[in-house]
């Protein structure tokens, strides 16, 4: 089962709120995605809001394009998204009886 570590970035005022995911990759490259979050009493909802996947060499780097997404999606918010360096989640390690 797959995980997502989401960094909140913004907040909007029905509560939902913009986050950012990062992921290494086994070969050392970053991804990053923009995510609108709908949490309730009993589920959360996500919605993958970025067109395309944003990768790069270096963890800062993916994360500072999928800031710079952010502030293009909503320009009038920028002041107070949360810049980067978000966390970082390494994805599944592999088992030490491999």
């Amino acid at each position: 089962m797959s995980r997502l570590n989401l960094e909140p970035v913004m907040t909007f005022s029905d509560g939902s709120y913009l986050a950012i995911s990062t992921e290494c990759s086994k070969d050392g490259e970053f991804t990053c995605s923009v995510y609108n979050v709908v949490v309730t009493a009993d589920h959360m909802a996500f919605r993958n809001i970025a067109t395309h996947a944003l990768f790069a060499s270096t963890c800062l780097n993916a994360q500072e394009q999928a800031y710079s997404y952010a502030v293009r999606l909503y320009p009038g918010a920028a002041a107070t998204m949360k810049k980067p360096p978000y966390l970082i989640w390494h994805g599944p390690q592999p088992s030490e009886h491999s």
